[in-house]
């Protein structure tokens, strides 16, 4: 085994402007409107702003963070409110078609912020860019500017809730225009866990209500995609379903291979198919297999079940930065729990490689980072002698619940 420490690329962090910052990415235009909307404009002293809100923008303070966790290459998903929206575009549902002139003009300045943002350290961020669904032509021109502007974290692929109405779902015919720009500018196409719920209202038992089903809606995106042949139509195209672990996918994917050898064979069980002319040539699990990835954030070494039958090459690893969800600032406690039962080999692709490859990170360049903050197999081997109190992250949680269980 090498001992050699680990390139660490995590797949998932969140990064944004302030407001200040986003006024003056926005197209001149739209300023007096920006203004309005935040109740008159206000360039607060940074003695505001927490640390947390900090780490979104500042760059002194997020690379002495990432370098203290051993983290050397990032993909950078949309955090902070962009303008004109009420809350960060990950978990927005699509604008109304009242909205969506404002809101095209608030995600394209996170575009430009974002392209600066990573310019600052190109070697190690890979910025997702932002599109809408409302209007396919204008997302296909955001996706060419996004691969102009060297975005290596690719498109974030809208999820659209059942609720909204005015748009067309994923499996629709009027998106193959986009999907076609997509794979024709090399751009992965990301889905962020979060994306795709309806609006059930506000108060607890609504928020309870969404927390709850984010699981189910957030792989909505991924069955769609397969069932309605995207990935035969478009075999170059890459995909990842960014903060979901993989553990559910082999299941998901044999039950959606049914269903393709039903629909093949002409009928499943009293559901007669045989006027229809299906879309598959081969069996979901075989386009899974060639253009799906699977963001593991934060994994418990069970969400790692079924590495071998989604692929080993296909998991990306994530830390959820700045997220308070995370593993910050206890990154390699959560290596500790659980990757010492996983093979340095697959460590090593899960860990930064699969991203390296997948979001053309040149491994090289992040190599010397790597030898001075990496985490090498002999500490993450090491037994986490004590789980982390002060952390809200899951793993943690789930891990202190099983101590104090076992103790009791």
């Amino acid at each position: 085994m090498s001992t050699e420490p680990y390139i660490l690329i995590t797949a998932d962090t969140h990064a944004g402007g302030s407001h200040a910052q986003y006024r003056e990415y926005l197209e001149p235009k739209w300023r007096e409107a920006f203004d309005e909307w935040r109740g008159g404009y206000r360039n607060p002293s940074q003695q505001h702003y927490g640390s947390k809100k900090l780490r979104n923008w500042d760059f002194e303070v997020r690379t002495a963070d990432q370098n203290s966790q051993g983290v050397v290459g990032e993909v950078v998903y949309p955090n902070t409110v962009p303008p004109f929206f009420s809350k960060s575009i990950v978990t927005s549902q699509p604008p109304r078609p009242e909205h969506y002139e404002r809101a095209l003009a608030g995600i394209r300045a996170h575009n430009r912020w974002l392209k600066d943002f990573c310019a600052q350290d190109p070697d190690r961020r890979a910025g997702v860019g932002l599109i809408l669904p409302n209007n396919i032509e204008e997302a296909i021109k955001d996706v060419h500017w996004i691969a102009e502007a060297g975005l290596r974290g690719g498109v974030l692929l809208p999820l659209v809730p059942e609720d909204c109405t005015w748009l067309k779902p994923l499996y629709h015919p009027d998106w193959e225009p986009l999907y076609a720009a997509i794979q024709d500018c090399d751009l992965v196409m990301n889905h962020h866990s979060g994306q795709g719920l309806p609006d059930y209202g506000s108060g607890p038992v609504a928020e309870a209500l969404w927390i709850s089903e984010v699981p189910f809606y957030c792989k909505r995106g991924y069955s769609h995609l397969l069932l309605s042949g995207v990935f035969e139509r478009y075999p170059k195209l890459k995909y990842i379903l960014t903060e979901s672990g993989c553990s559910w996918a082999p299941g998901m994917l044999r039950s959606l291979d049914r269903i393709h050898e039903g629909f093949a064979a002409g009928g499943i069980g009293e559901m007669d198919y045989s006027g229809m002319e299906w879309v598959l040539r081969e069996p979901p699990s075989f386009y899974a297999r060639r253009n799906c990835y699977y963001g593991a954030s934060f994994p418990s070494l069970a969400e790692l079940d079924g590495r071998d039958e989604v692929g080993i090459e296909q998991i990306c690893w994530g830390n959820d930065y700045p997220h308070y969800e995370g593993t910050f600032p206890y990154n390699l406690e959560s290596l500790q729990l659980t990757f010492p039962g996983v093979s340095d080999r697959e460590r090593r692709m899960i860990l930064g490689e699969n991203a390296a490859r997948l979001y053309k990170f040149d491994l090289d360049k992040l190599r010397p980072l790597a030898a001075r903050y990496g985490p090498t197999p002999q500490q993450i081997e090491t037994p986490l002698a004590a789980v982390p109190e002060d952390s809200g992250c899951y793993l943690f949680v789930d891990e202190r619940r099983a101590r104090a269980a076992a103790g009791a």
